[in-house]
């Protein structure tokens, strides 16, 4: 029988920024995009909130994979994705990525004066069970999280979690057509936080499993 064993190592991590780092930046986003999706594509959904005073943080996730597209070789032109993490050896996958988005944010922050930024945290989809993960498990300090298309890592322990975001504002977006997300889920997990004294925001549009710009405009605002 093979023995597993782990090596850690160091690797290079991408990501993308919309916005300039100035003294004048007052809102931080760090947005973390789906499966099967690049950073690069995501931060295109960010541009119609990018002005001055906002730094928009793209990261992608560590794992990237030739998408399916039918049969044959993958060549020059084939569309490829990439992934937080897969049920394969997922524990250390989740470690590396808490780790990773811990320095990516201490980066983006250094130089700043923590307490005149305002973070946001927003997680689309596969996204967004990694950013809760992340805020649960690492050391980052956010002001608030945006778990959109998505809910709550289903391993968290949500009575830990209760004391997390009392300090840390919820908001929970999905479309009115999202396949993955229909009323009776919805409804279920709203009883499912309440039960937990989670306190949360729902928000909702009229589209799909997507991103929606009209609505990214309102959450700057609030």
């Amino acid at each position: 029988m093979p023995k597993e064993s782990h090596l850690t190592v160091s690797r290079t991590a991408r990501y993308f920024t919309l916005g300039e780092k100035s003294p004048a930046v007052t809102d931080v986003w760090i947005a973390c995009h789906g499966y099967g999706q690049l950073a690069a594509d995501f931060a295109k959904e960010f541009e119609c909130i990018d002005e001055p005073g906002r730094l928009i943080v793209v990261p992608e996730g560590l794992s990237r994979f030739y998408l399916p597209e039918g049969t044959g070789f993958h060549g020059p032109e084939s569309k490829i994705g990439a992934t937080w993490m897969t049920r394969e050896d997922r524990d250390n996958e989740i470690v590396d990525y808490v780790n990773y988005l811990d320095s990516l944010l201490t980066e983006t922050l250094g130089g700043f004066d923590r307490e005149k930024v305002r973070v946001t945290a927003l997680g689309f989809s596969q996204g967004g069970a990694t950013v809760s993960r992340w805020l649960a498990m690492g050391k980052s300090k956010v002001n608030r999280l945006i778990l959109w298309g998505s809910t709550l890592a289903n391993d968290l322990d949500l009575q830990e979690a209760s004391a997390l975001f009392h300090k840390i504002p919820l908001t929970i977006v999905y479309g009115k057509r999202d396949q993955f997300a229909d009323e009776k889920l919805i409804a279920g997990y709203e009883e499912k936080l309440k039960k937990y004294d989670i306190p949360f925001d729902f928000i909702t549009f009229d589209g799909g499993h997507r991103m929606d710009r009209e609505t990214l405009r309102r959450l700057t605002k609030a």
